[in-house]
């Protein structure tokens, strides 16, 4: 409660939260504690169970046994994106409206789920993708 009163303490030496914003205090504050978060759990002081905490040898529990990594082959990464191709190609009439509606929607800011399910149908993840990077640019983390 104290550090909370301490925080409010320090934004209000700043001209309350507007004053604060101008000095880009409050985007400063939360990028020192994502810092900090990270900081702690690589160096291990912070244990997040499957992140940097596993369990040992005669601990480990898994159902079923030793699990198998498994990749892709060459034949079905072309399979798939030949599976992609013909998608794109018998859905391609459908496909621009409905990327061209979702990017209204997203830039009139209205919630972009409905518009998202219905392109879906007829959309690759990617073409959608890159109609919103279209509106809204991709995301940079600003270090």
């Amino acid at each position: 409660e104290d550090a909370v009163y301490e925080e409010f303490e320090r934004i209000s030496e700043r001209g309350g939260v507007l004053g604060a914003m101008d000095t880009m205090y409050q985007r400063s504050k939360i990028q020192d504690e994502s810092m900090y978060y990270e900081h702690k759990k690589h160096d291990g002081s912070l244990p997040l169970i499957g992140v940097n905490t596993f369990l040992g040898g005669k601990e480990s529990h898994i159902e079923g046994g030793e699990l198998e990594l498994m990749r892709s082959t060459d034949a079905e990464k072309d399979q798939q994106v030949s599976n992609v191709e013909l998608f794109r190609d018998t859905h391609h009439t459908e496909a621009s409206p409905e990327l061209t509606r979702l990017q209204q929607v997203a830039r009139e800011r209205n919630n972009t789920f409905e518009s998202l399910m219905d392109a879906a149908k007829d959309c690759s993840l990617g073409s959608m993708s890159h109609a919103l990077y279209a509106v809204g640019g991709e995301y940079r983390r600003n270090m």
